[in-house]
Formats: structure tokens, C-alpha cells, sequence
């Protein structure tokens, strides 16, 4: 079950806010997709964010280039630790790594559905379902 969660995006305890109404929610998933930018922070308030210290995302851009950042991380959500976050909402550590052009084939929905719904720090953790989200 997809969900859209505001997460505080400077580390600490996540805080759960709806900031769409389930219609516009709907809307939201069913979105294509064109670009996407794999995109990287440092973990909590650290400078240096590389490797396994650094958390990272997708940065998807929609047909009206609205940008949300679909991440996954240990509490991010309820029934999916994959979530979707208004990229208004990112900070400015996040760096881009890397873009794909997605010509509209893929929905936000797919996004969701790939980076998977459980998360587990050695073997299904940011970085692994970032680079799955980008490969898709």
C-alpha cells in the first residue's frame, strides 16, 4: 500500500504528515514519471555523507514538473518504509549523482513498488533500492 509521508529529512524521529487528500493522493501515484535524479545526503548532521554514511533517493519530476523525493529508511513509514516526500521539503546537502529520463513509461506507484516496502540495513536498505529505482 503506497503512502505519502512527510519525513523529517535531517535525521531524528520521522514525523508522519499527510500533505495530500486521498484523491490527490491517488492522483499523486498514478503521476508518470519523466526525470529522475538519484540524489545523496550525509546521514544526520554529519558533513561528509559517502558509501554506507550517506543516505540517498530518487528525485522524480512529473508532467508538471512538480519534484518528490521517493526514499526508504528504518520508521519512514507505515506499511511501506518506501515513502514519498514533497522535494520542497529537501534540504540543500542532497546532491545529485546521477539522471535518467523516464519519458513517462513509469508511474510514481513503480517508483514505490521497487524501492520496496521492507526495509533491512544489510540487505534492503536506501542505496540498494535507490540504484533498483534507477535501474527499473
Amino acid at each position: 500500500k503506497a503512502e505519502f509521508r512527510f519525513i523529517s529529512l535531517s535525521g531524528g524521529q520521522p514525523n508522519f504528515s499527510h500533505d495530500l487528500s486521498r484523491p490527490a493522493l491517488t492522483n499523486l501515484y498514478n503521476s508518470p514519471v519523466y526525470n529522475v535524479e538519484r540524489v545523496v545526503r550525509p546521514l544526520g548532521s554529519s558533513s561528509a555523507g559517502a558509501g554506507p554514511f550517506s543516505h540517498s533517493g530518487v528525485r522524480v519530476t512529473l508532467p508538471d514538473n512538480s519534484q518528490y523525493l521517493v526514499h526508504k529508511g528504518p520508521g519512514y513509514g507505515i506499511s511501506s518504509q518506501t515513502v514519498v516526500t514533497d522535494a520542497r521539503h529537501m534540504s540543500s546537502a542532497w546532491q545529485v549523482e546521477s539522471s535518467k529520463d523516464f519519458q513517462g513509461t513509469k508511474t510514481v506507484a513503480d517508483f514505490v513498488k521497487t524501492g520496496g516496502s521492507n526495509y533491512n540495513v544489510l540487505t534492503d536498505n536506501c542505496h540498494q533500492a535507490s540504484n533498483r529505482m534507477m535501474k527499473q
